[in-house]
């Protein structure tokens, strides 16, 4: 299987996500996050690597080349590949909103560009060999829906500036799509916000299954709904179908995840589509039929891999060693399903 496509990694973030502050749980090392994963095993079958946060307490985002190097280093020491970068493109970190003012726009920009310095040494010491880098608006939707129009034009406007830095330094860059996210935060405006952007092929769209499914129900967009509680198979099938055919050609970053149908919030993180655990009996997903639907013709939009995202597990549930093995089973499924040659 060493030769299978897509990879299978694991995210770095639910160790921080939602944590380290008065309002959240202690905050998880990267190094203990790296030692969960390298001991997930189904059936002889490991996962390949880790999807990153390029944030404190994991990695700070100045870190000189030097430590970058030596982080590569303890990474591929592990058996481990390195795939997408979050940028820290939030108020309080390096960045800014992406609908604000010339200087809070200047630092968005400017927390992709420090993202991009690390994403290139990273593939110069060859731990990197795919992945892209992922963004938001970096504001809510409330703000957005003051001025639609505008806020939109905006948002886009910031993402086309961050697209010529990530286009310079050979790089990609992903929108989550998410319903905390202004001018994100239904399938339509996501739609919208990329056409707006106009990049295909450098700024396009990351997927991941949790929230997306909020995306259907319209939660906090009630007129770009697809589904009512209580469908039937036949409605999810068309809903399903209408929202991945729309997103999908601009999909080149995946996460596997699983959604009970609830939103979910843990510390200063908004409410989102809840994560939940692969083998939930309250999911409301079968995951690897609907990883179907995004991943129909991904290596042609150049996925080499797929990322699991438990955000805002409980350390207790991220601290379970089943907890990894259910979900390296649940993505092992997705890729003898829908996995490709390189």
């Amino acid at each position: 299987m060493a030769d299978a496509f897509p990879k299978l990694h694991n995210a770095m973030w639910p160790g921080l996500v939602g944590k380290g502050s008065s309002e959240g749980e202690p905050s998880i090392a990267l190094d203990r996050m790296l030692e969960l994963t390298t001991q997930a095993k189904v059936n002889g079958q490991k996962f390949d690597g880790v999807d990153l946060f390029l944030f404190d307490p994991h990695i700070n985002i100045d870190l000189s080349d030097d430590d970058v190097k030596r982080l590569a280093d303890k990474i591929a020491s592990k058996g481990l590949a390195v795939g997408s970068l979050v940028a820290p493109v939030w108020p309080g970190t390096v960045g800014d909103s992406a609908m604000g003012g010339p200087e809070q726009r200047a630092k968005f920009v400017l927390a992709v560009k420090k993202a991009c310095r690390i994403a290139g040494i990273f593939n110069k010491h060859g731990v990197r060999r795919y992945g892209v880098i992922r963004i938001d608006a970096a504001v809510g939707p409330s703000h957005w829906l003051e001025n639609p129009i505008t806020g939109t034009k905006t948002i886009a406007s910031t993402f086309r500036e961050a697209g010529v830095v990530a286009a310079a330094h050979g790089e990609r860059l992903a929108a989550e799509g998410e319903i905390c996210w202004a001018g994100m935060h239904s399938w339509k405006n996501m739609v919208e916000l990329l056409e707006q952007t106009d990049m295909p092929g450098t700024v396009g769209f990351q997927a991941d299954q949790a929230h997306t499914y909020l995306y259907l129900m319209g939660y906090n967009a009630p007129e770009h709904a697809l589904l009512n509680e209580g469908y039937s198979a036949a409605e999810f099938a068309a809903a399903y179908t209408k929202m991945t055919d729309a997103l999908r050609p601009w999909t080149i970053d995946f996460h596997v995840a699983q959604n009970d149908g609830t939103v979910h919030g843990s510390g200063s993180h908004d409410k989102t589509g809840r994560h939940c655990l692969a083998d939930d009996p309250n999911g409301k997903l079968d995951i690897t039929a609907t990883a179907g639907y995004w991943l129909a013709g991904a290596a042609d939009r150049g996925l080499r891999h797929i990322c699991w995202d438990g955000c805002m597990f409980s350390n207790a549930t991220l601290e379970n060693s089943k907890t990894w093995n259910a979900i390296l089973a649940a993505m092992i499924q997705v890729r003898e399903a829908h996995g490709w040659k390189a």
